[in-house]
């Protein structure tokens, strides 16, 4: 029986993985990836590996999440070393919990590698400080619901300390920018897209909450970061990035005259 490495691929340089992870691309006997690992990190594969893509674009599932999880106890339990190559860090959206579940049921071992997520990626393309403290004193990862699952976000805890990170916005940028309206955001704060982020196709796009519905969509793999460290001057920022009919006690004490 072998062993299942859980590997965080990075958000897309090669030269941003893990020393550690680089090591056992280069060794492993096979590999199972998401359909959004760059292609240069695949080319750290060993080429003696088996390369298997299970990943999931625009909506549509090469594998069930259960099929995934099936593959990786067959060969945990017939090759020695097994990856599943996830983008950014695989404990983040990645779904890491449930093939773990599986890996322990089945008694194989496995071992998480970490990796740069891709709201830390995003955030360095952008040349920017997620907790800025002039800005911010937190960060809320999520990521975007449509239809009628957007009502389990929880908007109360979004203050005007907030950076709030929004994984998979998708193409309709309008239905985005309706719901951080709806959810008491201003709509002069300001906020960011980063496409393809440290890769050679990367693109920023600098915006507002209210101008987003207006933007044009940008590839995937893409990264919506909302808040006042969103700015290129966040010296000059003040208290009119925020909504003041919105009770916030942090309003007076963050702000930057």
């Amino acid at each position: 029986m072998g062993k299942v490495y859980l590997i965080g691929a990075g958000p897309g340089d090669p030269e941003l993985l893990t020393l550690k992870a680089a090591r056992l691309l280069a060794r492993a006997d096979v590999v199972l990836h998401d359909a959004l690992v760059s292609d240069a990190v695949l080319a750290v594969i060993s080429p003696a590996a088996e390369i298997i893509n299970v990943g999931k674009r625009a909506g549509h599932k090469l594998l069930a999440q259960d099929e995934i999880n099936a593959l990786l106890v067959s060969h945990g339990r017939r090759r020695p070393e097994v990856v599943r190559l996830k983008g950014g860090d695989p404990t983040i959206f990645g779904r890491a919990g449930e093939e773990i579940e599986a890996l322990r049921r089945a008694g194989i071992a496995y071992e998480i590698v970490p990796g740069i997520s891709a709201a830390l990626g995003a955030a360095a393309a952008a040349g920017i400080s997620l907790t800025d403290r002039r800005v911010a004193s937190q960060i809320l990862l999520t990521t975007f619901s449509r239809g009628i699952d957007g009502s389990a976000m929880d908007w109360g805890c979004v203050t005007s300390t907030t950076t709030l990170v929004l994984y998979m916005p998708g193409a309709d940028y309008a239905e985005v920018s309706e719901r951080l309206l709806g959810g008491g955001l201003p709509a002069n704060l300001p906020c960011v897209i980063v496409s393809r982020a440290t890769g050679p196709q990367q693109q920023v796009r600098w915006s507002n909450v209210a101008r987003l519905a207006s933007e044009e969509k940008l590839p995937a793999p893409a990264l919506l970061i909302v808040g006042r460290v969103a700015s290129h001057e966040i010296e000059d920022l003040s208290a009119q990035f925020w909504d003041t009919n919105r009770k916030d006690p942090d309003l007076q004490q963050t702000s930057v005259s």
